[in-house]
């Protein structure tokens, strides 16, 4: 956990100490929507840091990003190495906009270099909240406990309406399987409804994914598929905040 998060969790503080932890959250925030407010729809890739270039799940998520900026949006990504960076490249390399969430961390911290744009949070709540606002579509690779965290709670989300019914794809259906099956589970002991089945597709196919993507977001939310430009020479390939 990294120190801020810690400092956070760690139990009551002093009045004072308790609004500044406030004012920092909250100027996080105030970073977060400044820096990606103008970076168009997004679709969110989520997975693993742990995957080197050589790994296929690197290299599918590359395929997953440049196919997703051919559809005409933004990859998001937590800016991280691993399957992040992968899906950044994809984006890069097809032309697309590429951005990133990223966040202070004792290790696996250091954004991408396929990066346009990105932030940089304090707290892991905040950079939550920025992946899925600007999301009209989830597409989750092979992952660990932060990659099952970000899957679950846009689940949850969905599934109590707190956001539109927004796409959601798992690549790897080796890979997928037991979390699957453990949400048959959850049907036959009734802790969630059938439908809630509905909210993700399994594939291993990219082609599928992009189709899924085309019929549940761009279609169901009048989108307009068109390229998306990329960032300005003034910007360039610079972070908007740190």
């Amino acid at each position: 956990m990294s120190e801020p998060d810690r400092v956070l969790l760690e139990g009551p503080h002093s009045r004072l100490r308790e609004l500044l932890l406030l004012l920092r959250a909250g100027r996080d925030f105030v970073r977060g929507f400044r820096g990606l407010h103008f970076v168009g729809p997004c679709v969110t890739v989520f997975g693993s840091a742990r995957f080197d270039e050589h790994h296929r799940y690197y290299g599918l998520a590359r395929e997953v990003g440049a196919a997703v900026s051919r559809l005409g949006f933004t990859v998001m990504t937590g800016g991280g190495p691993g399957v992040m960076e992968g899906a950044n490249r994809g984006a890069r390399e097809a032309g697309g906009r590429s951005v990133g969430c990223n966040v202070e961390l004792p290790f696996e911290q250091s954004p991408n270099p396929y990066l346009d744009r990105w932030v940089t949070c304090r707290y892991f709540f905040v950079r939550k909240v920025l992946l899925v606002k600007y999301s009209y579509a989830f597409i989750v690779l092979p992952g660990g406990f932060g990659t099952l965290d970000e899957l679950a709670e846009a689940l949850t989300l969905i599934q109590t309406r707190k956001i539109l019914q927004f796409p959601i794809v798992l690549m790897g259906v080796d890979y997928w399987t037991p979390f699957t099956g453990m949400m048959h589970r959850m049907v036959e002991a009734g802790t969630i409804s059938p439908g809630d089945l509905d909210l993700m597709l399994v594939t291993d196919s990219v082609p599928d994914a992009m189709a899924h993507l085309e019929k549940y977001a761009i279609q169901n939310f009048g989108l307009t598929k068109r390229k998306v430009p990329k960032p300005s020479k003034i910007l360039g390939e610079t972070p908007l905040m740190e």
